[in-house]
């Protein structure tokens, strides 16, 4: 039990940072020590495995995909979705420098405990590096979209940005808001919980099948990548990581606290929202108090946080021997 429930709050905080536009759930797998499980897991769901299920082998089946892992990091991550969605947002929209402070400590921990894991360094592995800081900051200063919100749109958007939730240092969320599909999944979850609170079933359809569709993308797109993954970690260990790494470093441009917003947009509640922000040093900053030292403060602690995890991933790994 106290394993499960270990997995249990990483699987929140993985759901936390997948709210995040910018923060990637991959990168607090890996940091929590659940990476390689993760995907081991996620990647032993084929045909066989249905089979099984179908057939009424559930022992087989469980054991199989590795349930007992599985159901409660997954319950994890949508209980973490479900009561994190809007809180999230609301302190990114009131205190946005501690936020982002807090974020780009933890991705800095983050990137010295990863890097760390590499067990051999040469040019490739640099070359590496480099690649995946210019792809993933490149990512980060692409222009949203605005797509309308159909149902195909919705179900590639959840094959794409499911891929990207599971890569550390590339955050699905962002993704999402890239391709104009964030503020319709976001508020499909809103949308959803407003219903069952108020018993509305035409509120609970709309957002639900919005839902539905956007989880089988999410599928789809999951049991695809996640072999892939394997494949190459087992390929080009040192090499994956390396890329990785800069993956996280080349992010670190879309969680710099003080930014300056030059667009808004409305999000799904008819708010105005920040949508194109310019990133400026603290003393250029004039959407307000630039709070440095509090800023310090919670980058300090997010960057404690990854030490924290990477304990309880180490506890467990020894635990298990």
């Amino acid at each position: 039990m106290k394993d499960k429930l270990l997995i249990f709050f990483k699987g929140m905080a993985m759901g936390a940072a997948d709210v995040v536009p910018g923060v990637s759930g991959g990168t607090i797998a890996l940091i929590s020590g659940i990476y390689q499980e993760l995907l081991d897991s996620i990647g032993s769901v084929n045909l066989e495995t249905f089979k099984l299920l179908f057939s009424g082998k559930f022992k087989d089946f469980w054991k199989q995909i590795n349930g007992v892992f599985l159901l409660p990091l997954f319950l994890g991550i949508g209980v973490s979705i479900v009561l994190l969605a809007s809180k999230i947002t609301y302190l990114l929209s009131n205190y946005p420098i501690l936020v982002w402070a807090f974020f780009f400590g933890l991705i800095i921990a983050s990137v010295l405990f990863i890097a760390k894991q590499i067990k051999q360094w040469n040019a490739l592995n640099i070359i590496g590096l480099v690649v995946g800081a210019i792809v993933a900051y490149t990512i980060t200063v692409l222009v949203p979209a605005q797509i309308p919100d159909g149902l195909i749109y919705i179900f590639f958007a959840g094959c794409i940005a499911i891929c990207a939730m599971i890569l550390p240092g590339i955050s699905g969320s962002f993704i999402l808001l890239l391709m104009g599909a964030y503020a319709t999944v976001i508020g499909a979850i809103s949308g959803t919980i407003d219903g069952l609170k108020a018993v509305d079933m035409n509120l609970i359809v709309e957002n639900g099948k919005k839902l539905a569709v956007f989880a089988v993308g999410c599928l789809v797109g999951l049991l695809s990548f996640s072999r892939l993954l394997s494949w190459m970690f087992e390929k080009a260990h040192n090499l994956i990581l390396a890329v990785l790494t800069g993956f996280m470093i080349g992010s670190l441009n879309k969680v710099y606290p003080w930014k300056i917003t030059t667009q808004f947009r409305m999000n799904s509640h008819g708010e105005e929202v920040p949508f194109l922000q310019n990133n400026v040093l603290p003393h250029l900053y004039t959407d307000g108090e630039p709070q440095i030292a509090l800023a310090i403060v919670m980058a300090i602690l997010g960057f404690l946080v990854v030490f924290g995890l990477e304990k309880l991933g180490n506890n467990n790994k020894e635990e298990l021997k």
